[in-house]
Formats: structure tokens, C-alpha cells, sequence
């Protein structure tokens, strides 16, 4: 009679099991494709976006202004071709070579100070829709992303702890076994 109940209780116990496993399964299932469907939205938006996007650059025909200062664009690479001539005579010294990254720093700066970008003509829909997909996808992403679970790591935590205990009782009870076998011969 015993052994039906505890036969009851197992099943029971692997029901109970079975339904928590596949519920979690769901949620995998759920979080995978709330994922992918926030990357989706983020990469159309993002495209979408790109090609609404005009981006022209005057840097070969207006120079760089700073200040009050404006320096054609052949004045700008002066320190850069000078910084080479020094490092190929230095042989390479270290302030060759801070001259020559100045004068890179320099045309890189001018490049993106002379760089225009623009939006072209687009409808409020449009543009609501743009923003949607972006900042939507963003946000499922970021939730699926940095979601707390600490729930799931308390669990693990429980069981690994639990685990140990029991190998730790059976490593005893295994000691206690050889000493009782070693008393008797």
C-alpha cells in the first residue's frame, strides 16, 4: 500500500517537473523571438533611416575654420607631410612620430568638422515609423538583454549547494562503511 502512494507521489513530482521544464521552455521560446524580432526592428529602422540620410562633406572645397582662422585644404596637410619627411630622416624617433599623428589627428578632424549630414524630405508617418522600429527594437532588445534573473540563479545556486551535500553524505557514509569493514577483519 506503501509503495502505490510513493509510486503516486513520483508521478505526481515528474508531472509537476515536466510542466515547470516546459514552461520554462515557452518563456526560452518566447524571450528567442521577442530577441530576434527587436533585432529585425532595429536593423529596418536602422536601414530605413540610412537611406533618408544625405551626407555630403566640403572638404575639398571650403578648407577648415576654426576660430577665426581658416586654412585651405593644402595648408592642412602640411604638419602631416612634414611629420613624415621627420620620421623617415629620424629613423623613427618618438616625437616624429607625435608630430605625424598630430598632423593625421588634424586631417581627420577637418574631414568630420566639413561633413554635412541632412535629412531628406519625409512625411511625419514616415518618420514616426522610423522612430518606432529603432527605439522599439532597441527596447525589446535591451529587455531581453538585461533582464534580472535572479530567481534562476538562486535556483542553481540551491541545487549545486544541495549537491554537495549529498556527495558529502556519500563520501561519508562510504568512509564510515570502510571502517566498519576494516574493524571486522
Amino acid at each position: 500500500m506503501q509503495t502505490a502512494g510513493l509510486a503516486g507521489c513520483t508521478s505526481a513530482g515528474n508531472d509537476i517537473r515536466h510542466k515547470d521544464t516546459e514552461v520554462a521552455m515557452k518563456k526560452a521560446k518566447n524571450e528567442l523571438l521577442q530577441f530576434l524580432a527587436g533585432l529585425a526592428m532595429l536593423i529596418a529602422g536602422l536601414f530605413i533611416f540610412s537611406q533618408k540620410v544625405m551626407v555630403t562633406s566640403a572638404f575639398f572645397g571650403h578648407g577648415l575654420s576654426i576660430g577665426g582662422w581658416h586654412l585651405n585644404n593644402g595648408l592642412i596637410m602640411v604638419p602631416f607631410i612634414a611629420g613624415v619627411v621627420w620620421m623617415f630622416a629620424s629613423e623613427g624617433s618618438f616625437p616624429s612620430k607625435l608630430f605625424t599623428g598630430a598632423g593625421v589627428l588634424i586631417v581627420v578632424v577637418a574631414v568630420i568638422m566639413t561633413t554635412n549630414i541632412s535629412l531628406v524630405r519625409i512625411t511625419l508617418y514616415e518618420w514616426v515609423v522610423i522612430l518606432v522600429l529603432i527605439f522599439g527594437g532597441a527596447g525589446l532588445l535591451a529587455r531581453i538583454l538585461f533582464a534580472a534573473r535572479p530567481q534562476s540563479e538562486a535556483k542553481r545556486h540551491d541545487t549545486d549547494r544541495r549537491q554537495i551535500e549529498e556527495t558529502s553524505a556519500r563520501v561519508n557514509a562510504i568512509e564510515e562503511e570502510l571502517e566498519r569493514m576494516k574493524r571486522d577483519k
